[in-house]
């Protein structure tokens, strides 16, 4: 996907891809080769326990793409989630801007 002169890598899949750190290594691994350090990635694609921010798996994952200085754009409907917790990571994670969570790709233009 290109936006502007910016190209992002959307990863498209019919399967949970992500749940655990090392499957996030796995994908920016196949996005470096192509010089990509912007990914789409849908709620869908990732395990369901990462939007329990207990489990850590949330922090563990996304550290990884932090570190190693990817931003992330994650799509998908958060308003069934009721943590409290959880809707303030969303909030501080957009404010910030390395992470974000967006409802639909039409919000993408500016993040």
């Amino acid at each position: 996907m290109k936006i502007g002169e910016e190209v992002i890598v959307e990863l498209i899949s019919n399967e949970v891809e992500l749940s655990k750190a090392q499957d996030a290594l796995d994908l920016m691994g196949r996005c470096f080769p192509l010089g990509v350090k912007k990914i789409i990635i849908r709620q869908e694609n990732i395990i369901p326990e990462f939007f329990d921010l207990k489990t850590g798996i949330a922090g563990e994952m996304l550290q990884k793409f932090v570190n190693y200085y990817f931003k992330v754009i994650i799509v998908g409907d958060y308003s069934k989630y009721t943590s409290n917790a959880l809707k303030d990571f969303i909030y501080e994670s957009n404010k910030q801007g390395e992470i974000i969570f967006i409802s639909s790709l039409e919000e993408i233009s500016g993040k």
